[in-house]
């Protein structure tokens, strides 16, 4: 297990490494651009060489990338689902130059339309953006929270769009953030309730799916559908919870990524060492 944090690449996105040894993070998570929209710096031939070499001096091996919140798959207005479609697949492409491990993305809201039609049309944005891709990065699909009428909160619905007609060729991966699943319903805060959800996971959906944790303790409620971060053992799952999580045989081998508050330069590292200790 390698454990580390959300980091950001102000100044260049070469800045990410150094940003990430400064925690103590083994393994890190940027945006490659801001994630709220807007221009963006290409990824040129000197940006992976200087890239490369801060990964190197800071004995880095493997990052992951977020693509922007304002991703919907699942829109009905064309702009929006096929501007979606680019984005991601551009950080894929974007990834594949820096030798990122996986991009990973949100689905979006199904708005108006049932969930039937919701996930046919997710399956085919997602189709639309692998569509001819040879990149190296992974594309993972993050369990969500579930407000509203925000696609992927169930393991059933995430089976229901890796198992498309139009994805199943494809290597699509999951990433399961612990804060998204408990306010979704599943229970986290016991090793017995930890063995219960991950057994239902494996088999809704399949353990070999899951390549990654966003490791958030949750300021809201189980089942309450808000997305709240909080510090790990400060939320609703608690200690009990994540040493369960972490010393789980299925979750133990993953990297685990921190989305907790940054409310101070001291609180990743305290997050960092709270779960390494557990």
């Amino acid at each position: 297990m390698r454990i580390g944090s959300h980091v950001s690449i102000a100044g260049g996105i070469w800045k990410a490494p150094a940003n990430a040894a400064k925690v103590g993070a083994e393994v890190f998570q940027i945006f490659s651009r801001s994630p709220h929209g807007g221009p963006f710096k290409p990824i040129t031939p000197d940006v992976v060489k200087e890239f490369q070499a801060e990964m190197k001096k800071q004995k880095l091996d493997t990052f992951y990338i977020h693509t922007p919140y304002f991703i919907n798959f699942a829109s009905t207005k064309n702009n929006i689902r096929y501007g979606s479609i680019s984005v991601v697949r551009q950080e894929l492409d974007r990834g594949s130059l820096l030798s990122c491990r996986a991009v990973m993305t949100h689905l979006g809201s199904f708005g108006e339309l049932t969930d039937k039609e919701g996930i046919e049309i997710v399956a085919k944005s997602i189709s639309k953006t692998m569509e001819r891709y040879e990149g190296s990065t992974q594309l993972l699909l993050e369990i969500s929270a579930g407000a509203g009428r925000i696609v992927g909160d169930t393991f059933e619905e995430i089976a229901a769009i890796l198992e498309h007609k139009l994805l199943k060729k494809y290597n699509i991966g999951i990433c399961f953030d612990t804060c998204h699943a408990f306010a979704s319903g599943y229970d986290l805060r016991t090793k017995k309730d930890v063995d219960a959800t991950l057994k239902q996971f494996d088999k809704v959906i399949g353990l070999e799916k899951l390549v990654m944790i966003h490791a958030n303790d949750s300021l809201a409620e189980l089942g309450k559908h808000l997305d709240r971060h909080q510090h790990i053992g400060d939320g609703h799952i608690g200690l009990d919870g994540f040493k369960a999580l972490v010393n789980h045989k299925a979750l133990s081998k993953l990297d685990w990524i921190l989305e907790t508050p940054k409310d101070t330069p001291k609180d990743d590292p305290r997050n960092i060492a709270i779960l390494q200790k557990l």
